[in-house]
């Protein structure tokens, strides 16, 4: 692999996942944590906030935001990382977001950083200081448990075995790969890049107060394959790699219908999903989630 891996994770990293995961509404459906996680968060805040977040998008602003994240000091708590940010001025941040390969325009930079600064505050304070004081630290156990596990295998392997079927092509204009274990979004993945970097918040399958149950991961794998035209799906990916437009052709469905199984699939485990930098450029059939399944029934079941 052409380039470095490196695990990553700090509180403020969550507190970002956290606040995209309200603002990207398309997405509230396929999260584990459910619409009913957007509604009761949105009946927390003030009415005000609520109206200011209805009306944010995932867009190039928000990505701005998100890389304030991974160059921010390390080591800070989500209260220092507003102190950080707070005290950048103009030029700090034209210089952080150029030596990140992204150019913000001068003149609108200001209002970029009052209209983030406020929104950074007020997520920390209606919402983030209040989740469950768990997740934190059971993510720090991810990082920690990834960290020993790249001492035992390398590169691709190690790769798709964190995220649960990611592959990224080497690339000449990218020298390093941060993998994020993230807990709000789950089970989907975000990939950005920044100049060098490529992002991964990674589904970490994290699931509390499930110890008695069999586990949500493997219970999505059952469930994702209990369709028709999944399996065709699967079939067809078994002939190599395809582009989502081919499974559309052989499908003969809508591209929601198709883009939706495939979600499902991927939220499984049951595909490559393949990137070259941020893009998302084919899919494949990853055998081994498939070969681990029958175990992993087995050992639900035999347990005492």
């Amino acid at each position: 692999m052409a380039f470095d891996i490196e695990i990553a994770f700090e509180p403020v990293h969550e507190f970002m996942n956290s606040l995209h995961s309200y603002i990207c509404r398309k997405s509230h459906k396929k999260i584990d944590l459910a619409p009913c996680w957007a509604q009761e968060t949105k009946e927390r805040l003030t009415p005000e906030f609520a109206r200011l977040l209805d009306d944010m998008l995932v867009n190039g602003d928000w990505g701005f935001a998100y890389l304030t994240a991974f160059v921010a000091p390390k080591g800070l708590r989500v209260d220092g990382f507003l102190d950080w940010f707070g005290q950048l001025g103009t030029r700090d941040l034209i210089e952080l977001f150029a030596a990140n390969g992204n150019e913000f325009p001068e003149e609108d930079i200001e209002v970029f950083h009052e209209k983030m600064l406020h929104l950074f505050r007020e997520w920390h304070e209606q919402y983030f200081k209040h989740v469950d004081p768990a997740i934190l630290p059971a993510l720090e156990r991810e990082k920690q448990d990834r960290l020993r596990r790249l001492d035992e295998i390398q590169g691709e392997e190690f790769v798709d075995e964190t995220t649960n079927g990611m592959l990224f092509k080497p690339l000449p204009q990218i020298e390093k790969l941060v993998l994020v274990p993230q807990y709000h979004f789950q089970p989907l993945n975000m990939v950005a890049q920044y100049g060098s970097m490529l992002v991964c918040h990674y589904n970490a399958r994290i699931y509390l107060g499930d110890e008695d149950l069999i586990p949500t991961h493997d219970l999505r794998l059952l469930r994702s394959l209990g369709e028709k035209n999944r399996m065709k799906i699967l079939k067809f990916l078994n002939r190599g790699p395809r582009t989502f437009t081919e499974i559309v052709g052989h499908l003969k469905l809508s591209k929601g219908i198709t883009h939706d199984h495939i979600s499902k699939l991927r939220s499984a485990g049951v595909l490559y999903a393949h990137f070259e930098g941020e893009n998302l450029t084919e899919y494949s059939l990853r055998r081994r989630a498939l070969d681990e399944l029958q175990e992993r029934i087995y050992r639900y079941i035999e347990e005492d």
